[in-house]
């Protein structure tokens, strides 16, 4: 299995705070993975702080 998180940098609040807004959304994301089973196929969209779409995560099967 494979865990991918992928996050567009190009958001505004991402451009103004890169490394506080990704540090935001690795910790909302590392406290709320507790609530899937980390199965392939589980994942959901991220929003940054300004809840906008930013990316997503998952899980695939891939080795």
């Amino acid at each position: 299995m494979r865990f991918l998180l992928e996050v567009t940098m190009g958001d505004e609040a991402l451009a103004k705070d890169p490394a506080g807004e990704l540090g935001r959304i690795l910790r909302y994301w590392g406290g709320n993975l507790r609530h899937y089973a980390l199965e392939p196929g589980d994942g959901a969209v991220i929003h940054d702080s300004e809840y906008r779409e930013v990316g997503r995560w998952g899980i695939d099967d891939a080795t």
